[in-house]
């Protein structure tokens, strides 16, 4: 019992000095979960969980180890791992990987289990048609709906439960990872599953695209017409693509109007609205504007912690034994505010971490081990910023920057000022136009292609433009 404890002792003193000499975090990750056994004959015998720490730790810490056992007196000549955590650091590492029981308190309760969806088939699987394949997981019953998607949500829905044409076109836009992909895939799952004689295409605007050039150089021009004209419901995503590539928007164009006139189907995606893409063809813009245009907003807190608490299952489905404990979801909910992509992504590394080294998810590793991303996702870069140091950059003052005087020294500062805007925040043109004195949006759009236009043809423009970007985003 007292060899016990005095070896005790050494590891806790040596794990002391290690987090002096390789930091805190790299003790709590590789050190913590390892058991050491004793020293035999000159050798230190430390116990690891996996052969995935084992290994690391030899690679990496086995020198400081040794190094820190001899500085508190002991003799060793070498540090030898095995995976095979005996007596405390086995119960210690079943009890991190094993599954949360109901008296257990602090981790989160498993959620019930979900039938299997049904197999439904995929887009694309008639081999004449072109599309991506759908993603499984994608349908209604998994997404989340909040306060800034709910009206995407609901026109989606109903496009897809209506045989008749009740908005044509449906348009979705908005930054990335806000789910546009997501009910578009949803969309054509619906379809296909209340229809399924319906031919629904989901395809990429790029895809698109090269599937026209090569129809155009096989030949095979009226079979590529054919075959986008006879389906029932088609779904493009990312549509902005095909902008400023004249014969693809010209077949564009004419697909558009040949599946509008046989009242068939089309959802369309985009990372802005119509009016704001440049170098679309006004004849496109006008006719994406007739139908139901629908702005998915930033998800709030309530949306991100409902993301996470659907997904919850499938987390545990990937890591296996992985415990998360209260609060975790909501530190992640209120810190990563990006979108959900980016959440999702916070959620799978700190569960790929905890597998890998037999570690509950707490807060405290969620702050250490996401402190990277979180530094990044909470520099947030303002209007107001961008307009002073736009301001200072060309020494005017700052009310004259966004005021309504119209004169040359101001008006391509306020138009860099504005471009910076559109370019370095989530902000909508029609908001970026209030904070520039209640200005309209097209004259936001106007500012910000003619600082497109002239990054091109004036080189001190595109070095400041430069220059202020890389001061902001410091």
């Amino acid at each position: 019992m007292d060899g016990d404890r005095m070896t005790a002792d050494l590891w806790e003193q040596a794990r002391d000095a290690l987090a002096e000499g390789i930091g805190r975090n790299n003790v709590m990750a590789w050190i913590e979960p390892l058991h050491f056994a004793g020293i035999r004959d000159g050798v230190a015998m430390i116990d690891a969980p996996t052969t995935f720490i084992a290994d690391w730790v030899a690679r990496h810490f086995a020198e400081p180890i040794r190094a820190a056992l001899a500085a508190r007196g002991a003799e060793v000549s070498r540090v030898e791992f095995a995976v095979r955590a005996g007596r405390k650091g086995r119960d210690a590492v079943e009890a991190r990987l094993a599954p949360p029981s109901p008296a257990a308190g602090p981790s989160l309760p498993a959620p019930p289990a979900r039938p299997a969806p049904a197999a439904r088939p995929r887009s694309g699987e008639d081999e004449s048609l072109p599309g991506a394949p759908l993603i499984a997981r994608h349908t209604f019953d998994s997404f989340v709906v909040g306060k800034p998607n709910a009206l995407a949500h609901a026109a989606a829905r109903r496009v897809a439960e209506q045989a008749e044409v009740s908005f044509n076109p449906l348009f979705l836009y908005g930054g990335v990872g806000l789910g546009k992909t997501h009910l578009m895939h949803a969309i054509a799952w619906e379809v296909q599953a209340r229809r399924p004689a319906a031919r629904v295409l989901y395809i990429s605007a790029e895809k698109f695209m090269f599937s026209f050039i090569n129809a155009l150089r096989a030949k095979t021009v009226m079979e590529f017409k054919s075959l986008f004209r006879s389906v029932d419901v088609l779904l493009i995503d990312d549509v902005h693509f095909i902008a400023g590539k004249d014969s693809t928007q010209e077949e564009f164009f004419h697909t558009f109007n040949a599946l509008v006139d046989a009242k068939r189907q089309i959802v369309l995606s985009a990372d802005r609205a119509p009016g704001e893409i440049k170098d679309l063809e006004e004849r496109i813009t006008t006719r994406l504007q007739c139908g139901l245009v629908v702005d998915l907003h930033p998800t709030d807190y309530e949306l991100r912690l409902g993301i996470l608490q659907g997904r919850i299952d499938s987390f545990r489905e990937q890591y296996p034994g992985v415990t998360i404990a209260r609060g975790v979801l909501e530190f992640l909910a209120h810190s990563v505010n990006s979108n959900v992509r980016i959440l999702e992504g916070a959620m799978n590394r700190l569960c790929a971490f905890a597998a890998l080294v037999g570690r509950e998810i707490t807060v405290e590793l969620a702050q250490d081990w996401l402190a990277d991303m979180l530094r990044t996702l909470n520099r947030r870069i303002t209007i107001e910023e961008i307009q002073k140091k736009v301001a200072e950059h060309y020494n005017v003052r700052f009310a004259d920057l966004i005021g309504p005087r119209r004169v040359r020294t101001l008006a391509r500062p306020r138009q860099v000022a504005m471009y910076l805007c559109k370019e370095l925040t989530s902000r909508s043109l029609p908001e970026i136009g209030r904070r520039f004195g209640g200005r309209d949006h097209t004259t936001i759009m106007h500012g910000v292609r003619r600082v497109e236009e002239l990054r091109r043809s004036d080189p001190q423009i595109a070095e400041d433009v430069e220059m202020l970007r890389r001061i902001l985003q410091s």
